[in-house]
């Protein structure tokens, strides 16, 4: 038994969609109403890739509001992969995600997955980013491209499933990685309860001393691969 323990950041502008899309997938339920994010929200999801290979993500949810943009690095500081989020029907909101594809770049220099999501296709009247747009910028990246409604559930078990998988052949190529690997002997001198990894700890003391900072606990889930 081999478990990868990644840590995930989400980024994008306000209102497009990224805690929606998570809550989607780890409680298979969509708020019809969600404050913005004020910091950030840390969600722990455990998948299943078959029976010898399971992945937990760490999730961080980051806010999309400017005025918390410049405490966004101590979340995705040493982060394994990013889903960088936009509204399909928003223009405004690509162009934004751009700037946080320009972040990563110039403060993370470990390979890392990248996962360009386009929310909200259950609006296709109102669409203003072509699905070939976005294609065609997530490739000039190196990113892989998505589509999914967070309202609906289209496209958003596929999205985490793949980012799984991402990890996994991550954690077996030859490259400088923080991602935590552990085999069958390790876990039994552990806890099968697998801790966050050192970067979240050291940012979960730093959310515990900032009231300004809100920090939502591990939501437990049952999501996996059939």
């Amino acid at each position: 038994m081999k478990i990868i323990t990644g840590k995930v950041v989400v980024l994008g502008y306000q209102g497009v969609g990224k805690t929606s899309t998570i809550i989607r997938y780890i409680e298979n339920t969509f708020p019809q109403q969600t404050t913005p994010t004020i910091g950030a929200s840390f969600f722990n999801c455990k998948i299943d890739i078959d029976d010898n290979i399971k992945v937990t993500l760490q999730i961080w949810d980051t806010a999309g509001q400017e005025r918390f943009k410049a405490m966004t690095p101590m979340f995705y500081r040493n982060a394994n992969a990013a889903l960088l989020v936009f509204d399909i029907t928003s223009t405004n909101s690509f162009d934004s995600m751009k700037g946080w594809v320009q972040e990563l770049k110039r403060n993370v220099e470990e390979p890392m997955v990248l996962f360009v999501v386009g929310n909200k296709i259950d609006l296709p009247e109102q669409r203003e980013v072509s699905r070939t747009e976005a294609m065609q910028y997530s490739k000039s990246i190196g990113a892989s491209y998505y589509e999914c409604s967070a309202m609906t559930d289209q496209g958003v078990g596929v999205i985490f499933e793949k980012l799984a998988l991402e990890l996994v052949k991550l954690s077996g190529e030859a490259v400088n990685h923080t991602l935590k690997v552990y085999n069958d002997s390790e876990l039994m001198a552990k806890s099968t309860e697998l801790p966050p990894t050192d970067t979240a700890n050291e940012e979960i003391v730093n959310l515990s001393l900032n009231d300004s900072i809100a920090y939502g606990n591990p939501v437990p889930a049952g999501c996996c691969f059939n």
